[in-house]
């Protein structure tokens, strides 16, 4: 049987450790409540809940994802024998091992460069390691479950400062800063979304900070508050329909899809996902745009047909029946329009184009081992950011398709490099993105070119018909002027309703692009074949993947701005 191809809704979990016990069941119930509502109000969409395992709350929101049936991704801080020594006593440890056993464990590299790992990190080393995990945690789920007293705090990968870095973009003092955090401080705050269940801590001054009180819940996003009784922001529930649409969509087709090329010939654990994600949605993104075009063909085709129906009622006698020719064609225009909006098609074929490519970026950097993080997730999580804020779901799909590649030991880095550069950038024959372009730039090109003769042929058929119009404008009949005119429109027509459509397709604006891309993929495979080194070549396909993702949003941008619409007629 196939496996499910579904983005998950992915909840993340921060939480204080010294809860206090007579809060726990109650904490548990909301928890349990939460968890339920989400797979109610998404029930396309399967339940993911990242947490690190942490005492207190964190293992508290695990049992109750287990629970719930959900599955369970723990990103620990260090190595699963050095991070149990948190755990003080036989209870706790067996707790700890008990759901690293239930989980899919991701142990998160060593934050000091150099460090080979034989060694448990101590003091400052260890906080930095703890918030590198709260940072991984934020990143990777679409709603960050915080279990938190609303106090501040300075501690280094505390709950507080995981909060602020969810809620602001403000990254935790960790080593690496040279670039601003995915979560960015100008980032849109409809991906920042978490849901506050103030607690209590068992200390003194333990109680949560003033006007909260404990058990209260809360939705929020940026510096917005809501009642956490209350629905998940209408902006971000739009964001997470978009993914629920398209596991719909997936599963409807789902035997279709299972036979498509998808990007690995032997996938293994952890790849399989993202292998069967990049299927669907090509799948999804060809098919949808063989919709969107059938209804542009349809509609141009109406629009022509609208015209010579009004030419041939306004100058020809005894043709008044045209004009209900005209209205019957104009409606029919209108439904079609109606139909591919109400369905999505235009919209779904962007954002399922987007996804794919975001997916075989994604895929070549994780094969030639780029870390998914530092400028990597930096280049990934600014895909698509001037886009629709609709579109945060492909960039949240694309770090839960990241969850499960983590899971994966790396591939023989140093081997793939090559392997890469051939299956991805190829050369001008023999596949590749490089041969895609040259292919595709050719196409258009042709495309326009024939466009340019229907254009001139029209242009040349008016010219005569002018100039027999005037040089027996005194010997021909009224009819046969009549006749004239409608054969000179009908040119007219036919060239101008083709302009629009090639205008509609972006066929001029699309050459450029292709030819541009082509350039940079020739002058990536110039850089590859010249590297003498491993990492020089893998920069150089860093610096693709990044080019690659910024063309694709230039490319949804340009045909978002062309939808299909009935006014135009």
């Amino acid at each position: 049987m196939t496996a499910r191809v579904a983005i998950p809704l992915t909840i993340g979990v921060t939480s204080h450790r010294n809860l206090v016990a007579n809060e726990i069941e109650s904490i548990r119930h909301a928890v349990r409540d939460f968890l339920a509502r989400m797979r109610h109000e998404f029930p396309h969409m399967p339940l993911v809940v990242v947490s690190a395992l942490a005492e207190g709350g964190d293992q508290l929101v695990a049992e109750e994802a287990l629970a719930a049936g959900a599955r369970l991704i723990a990103p620990l801080p260090l190595a699963r024998e050095q991070y149990a020594e948190d755990f003080t006593n036989a209870a706790a440890r067996a707790r700890f091992n008990a759901l690293c056993d239930a989980a899919q464990v991701i142990e998160l590299p060593r934050v000091a460069e150099g460090n080979t790992g034989t060694t448990a990190p101590t003091g400052h080393e260890r906080d930095r390691h703890y918030a590198q995990a709260g940072v991984y945690v934020s990143d990777h789920c679409h709603i960050l479950l915080a279990i938190w007293d609303g106090k501040p705090s300075a501690l280094l990968g505390g709950t507080a400062q995981i909060v602020r870095y969810r809620l602001s973009g403000e990254r935790p003092a960790l080593a690496e800063r040279r670039r601003a955090s995915p979560r960015s401080l100008l980032g849109d705050a409809n991906e920042r979304l978490a849901y506050h269940i103030v607690c209590s801590r068992d200390q003194a001054d333990g109680a949560p900070a003033s006007p909260l009180h404990p058990l209260q819940a809360h939705w929020r996003s940026g510096d917005r508050k809501l009642p956490g009784d209350g629905a998940i922001p209408g902006d971000f529930r739009a964001m997470l329909a978009r993914a629920g649409e398209f596991n719909a969509d997936a599963d409807t087709r789902s035997a279709t899809i299972a036979t498509h090329p998808g990007l690995a010939d032997n996938p293994g654990p952890g790849t399989d996902a993202i292998d069967r994600l990049f299927r669907a949605a090509d799948w999804l993104a060809i098919h949808f745009q063989r919709r969107v075009l059938l209804a542009m063909r349809g509609l141009y085709t109406v629009a022509a047909l609208m015209a010579i129906a009004f030419t041939a009622y306004d100058n020809l006698p005894a043709q008044d029946d045209m004009i209900y020719v005209f209205l019957l064609l104009f409606a029919l225009g209108g439904f079609l329009v109606v139909v591919a909006n109400r369905r999505g098609w235009h919209r779904k074929y962007l954002d399922y184009r987007a996804l794919a490519e975001g997916l075989r970026v994604q895929w070549y950097w994780w094969r030639i081992g780029l870390p998914l993080g530092g400028d990597a997730a930096f280049a990934r999580d600014n895909f698509l950011q001037n886009q629709d804020a609709d579109l945060g779901w492909v960039r949240d799909a694309m770090r839960s398709a990241e969850l499960d590649c983590a899971m994966r030991d790396g591939a023989d880095a140093e081997r793939e490099i090559a392997v890469v550069a051939r299956e991805w950038v190829g050369d001008a024959q023999h596949g590749g993105q490089l041969d895609y372009y040259r292919r595709k730039a050719a196409q258009r090109a042709r495309t326009h070119r024939f466009t340019e003769a229907i254009d001139a042929a029209s242009l040349c058929v008016g010219i005569g018909i002018s100039i027999v119009l005037a040089a027996f404008a005194a010997r021909l009949s009224a009819d046969a002027k009549n006749d004239l005119v409608v054969v000179m429109a009908i040119f007219s027509i036919v060239a101008g309703v083709r302009a629009a459509y090639a205008y509609k397709k972006a066929d001029k604006e699309l050459i450029k692009q292709y030819r541009h891309m082509q350039r940079i993929f020739g002058a990536a495979r110039k850089a590859l074949d010249r590297a003498t080194e491993a990492a020089e070549q893998r920069e150089v396909l860093r610096l693709l993947g990044e080019a690659a993702l910024a063309e694709q949003a230039e490319w949804a941008l340009m045909h978002r701005q062309r939808p299909l619409e009935h006014n135009r007629l």
